[in-house]
Parts: structure tokens; C-alpha cells; sequence
């Protein structure tokens, strides 16, 4: 029977989950994904195999999932009917590593206790992140857990693209630039020299463009340059989140709206960016549908900004080779893509209509200077290599 490795990615009101088998050759294979989904509100549990077989989908009483803790054990007790075996480890991502893990870790109590502290930093995504791995260690201590991060991918930069103008005080608490995503770009960038090897080792922006959004300077494979910073709040505009912003901004809401440190950081992080800009969705699907000027107006904002970031990154870079789409809205949205090649079309960026309607994977034209891809991320793979290489090293063995 072949060993299994689940993967979770666990957010304020849903977990994701995917299975894969361990092959002989150490290849891992996804054997079903899913997740537990409006947690909290409606719980709702649906699962499918890599063949696309529908495994379940039903809904989960209110009562047994009204917090990601409680939703764990929901998913668990799926997957204790599901599974033969349990699986022999698991691999979580977490967004937030801080200044002391700059790659995938053991998870035990110490850990544990370490990634909590980091919560300040990413207050929307690492409580969700940690609940998960906190249930399991309570109900299952034995079992072999691995946090992988965000931040780990761009922890390479030089103090130049990490540092902000302040004192030096605040760099060694860790106030610094992060950058998040990472699991996103190692993805891509281990993808590279397979589906576009003739930009994989040289200078390449990724737009990671979802409910979350950011952009990465690729060198060589490895981040050079993020658009994210101290916390997910930074660079380009997302669904609810402002992105980049000038810090008077706050203490405006502070002083002269009367805000208090808590309804600032739920209105940045809830009721800006998309949101904010059109009045009417953050979903970028119903932003193109809409005949409402302030969603024209928010979607030509989000373009801006993403071109605006892409000569930031080619500055960081001294040049550019090639550029990929990646995420929700990267990998899906034809139109998006198009705006943004059309804004950077002085940098020679210039799409093939037909491939672009048809999300690639090469959208460029012929002869175009900058080779555009669409390029699917996939982090849940990333998480789980790490996790198996970290398995066997534990067993005395390599992957």
C-alpha cells in the first residue's frame, strides 16, 4: 500500500486539502482534493479524485464546524472513512515565517509556539494557518507535521530590497520586507525550465494575481524582488485589501475618523482594494460583467498598478526576459492579460490573441521581446515535496 502525504491549506473559513500518493520512485501523485468550505456560516464538505469522480459533497451541521478547529476534526473523520491508513504526514502552508524560518520546518509545541508570535504579522491568514496544525498536534502528537511558508522563497533578498528607512532597531525585531506567495514562485520557477526553458535561468517577473495579489523578480529561478512587504497589506491592489499605501493614510483613519487600531485593520483588510474601489465586488468575473463605471474604473486601477509594478521589478532586475500570469485571476481571465500587455507594450510585451483566449501556456506573439506565459501555480505539490524530503530526512533517508 502506498504511503500518503495530505497537504492543508486552511484560511478564515474554509481548509483545503489534497492527498498524494507516494510512488515507488518518491513521485507523488494527487490522489483527491477538496475542502470544508463557509466555515462558520454554512459549512459545506465536497472532495474529488484527480479523475474528477465526485468523493463527497455534502453539507456539515453549523454545530460541528462553527471555527477552522472544529472543521479539522470534520475533515478528519471524512478522511478516517476515506483512507485505508492515515496518512503519514502532513504538510501545512503558513503564511507568515518571520526573520527565523527562512525554509520548511518540523512542527512541534516550540514551533508552534514561535508561529503564533508572528500572528501580529499576518493577522487574516496566520490564526487560520496555525488552527489546523494546533488540533493535530492536541489530538494526534505523533503524527509527523510540516510548516511550509510564504515568506521562506524571498528570504535570499539582499538587505537593499528587505530594509526599510528606519532605524536599525526595528530591522533586528524583524520589521523588514518579507514578501509572501513564495510557495506560488518556487512553483513557478521549478516549472520553468520545463515550459519555457529559454527564460527559466534568466530575468523573469510572475504576477501572482488572485483574491490576494503580488508580483515576483525572478534571476536565475530565485526571487530578487517582491511587491509585498512587511505584511500582506503592500504592493499591488487586491479584492478587499488596499495595497500599496501611504502610511499617513492610517494615521488619518486614526486621528481624524476617530478609528480604533482594530476597525483600522478590518477595514484595510476587508472593505478596500476591488471592494472598495467599485462599490460592488471584489470578484474580478463579476467587475467584466458589470456595466457600472466604478467597476471599469477598478479594474483600469488594478491594470495600472500591475504595469506600474512591473517597471518597479525591471528596475530591480536591469532588464526583463519574460513574464508569467499565474493564479485566479492570472491564469483565467484572457482580458486582464490583455490589458496589462497592451499597458506594456513600450516594454515589448505584445500577446497572440488566439493563444490568449486559449491561456496558453505561450501567449506572446511571434517576435515579441518579452516571452509571455500562463503558467498554472501549484502549491500544494511545492508543500508536499518539502514535507516528504523532510519526512525522510527524519527517517535517515533521502527523497
Amino acid at each position: 500500500m502506498a504511503e500518503t502525504l495530505l497537504v492543508l491549506n486552511a484560511g478564515s473559513s474554509s481548509i483545503k486539502f489534497e492527498l498524494f500518493a507516494v510512488g515507488p520512485d518518491e513521485r507523488l501523485t494527487s490522489r483527491f482534493e477538496g475542502q470544508i468550505e463557509g466555515i462558520g456560516v454554512a459549512p459545506h464538505l465536497i472532495a474529488q479524485s484527480h479523475t474528477g469522480e465526485r468523493l463527497v459533497d455534502r453539507p456539515v451541521p453549523l454545530t460541528q464546524a462553527p471555527d477552522v478547529e472544529s472543521a479539522m476534526a470534520v475533515v478528519e473523520a471524512w478522511l478516517a472513512e476515506a483512507l485505508p491508513a492515515p496518512p503519514v504526514a502532513v504538510g501545512h502552508r503558513v503564511v507568515h515565517g518571520g526573520p527565523l524560518y527562512a525554509a520548511p520546518m518540523v512542527i512541534d509545541a516550540e514551533v508552534l509556539a514561535q508561529l503564533e508570535t508572528f500572528v501580529p504579522l499576518a493577522p487574516l491568514h496566520q490564526p487560520n494557518n496555525l488552527a489546523p496544525i494546533r488540533a493535530l498536534l492536541r489530538a494526534h502528537p505523533e503524527l509527523f507535521q510540516v510548516a511550509c511558508f510564504d515568506t521562506a522563497f524571498h528570504r535570499g533578498h539582499p538587505p537593499l530590497a528587505d530594509r526599510f528607512a528606519l532605524p536599525e532597531t526595528l530591522w533586528a525585531e524583524g520589521v523588514r520586507r518579507y514578501g509572501f506567495h513564495g510557495l506560488s514562485y518556487e512553483s513557478i520557477a521549478s516549472r520553468l525550465p520545463e515550459i519555457a526553458p529559454e527564460i527559466a535561468q534568466k530575468k523573469v517577473i510572475v504576477a501572482h494575481l488572485g483574491s490576494g495579489c503580488s508580483m515576483c523578480a525572478l534571476e536565475g529561478g530565485r526571487s530578487i524582488e517582491s511587491t509585498m512587504g512587511f505584511t500582506a497589506l503592500d504592493g499591488l491592489p487586491m479584492g478587499t485589501r488596499p495595497g500599496q499605501l501611504d502610511a499617513g493614510v492610517v494615521l488619518y483613519l486614526l486621528s481624524a475618523k476617530g478609528m480604533d487600531l482594530q476597525a483600522v485593520e478590518h477595514f484595510l483588510y476587508h472593505e478596500c482594494g476591488l471592494k472598495g474601489l467599485s462599490g460592488i465586488s471584489n470578484d474580478v468575473r463579476v467587475l467584466l460583467e458589470s456595466t457600472d463605471p466604478r467597476a471599469a474604473f477598478a479594474l483600469e486601477f488594478f491594470v495600472y498598478k500591475i504595469a506600474q509594478m512591473t517597471g518597479w521589478l525591471v528596475a530591480a532586475l536591469e532588464g526583463l526576459d519574460g513574464f508569467v500570469f499565474t493564479a485566479g485571476i492570472g491564469e483565467n481571465s484572457p482580458t486582464i492579460r490583455a490589458a496589462v500587455a497592451h499597458r506594456l507594450r513600450w516594454l515589448g510585451m505584445e500577446l497572440d490573441p488566439e493563444a490568449n483566449a486559449q491561456h496558453g501556456p505561450l501567449i506572446s506573439a511571434k517576435g515579441a521581446r518579452i516571452r509571455t506565459y500562463v503558467i498554472p501555480t501549484d502549491e500544494e505539490l511545492v508543500i508536499a515535496r518539502h514535507t516528504l524530503a523532510l519526512l525522510r530526512k527524519s527517517q535517515g533517508s533521502a527523497p
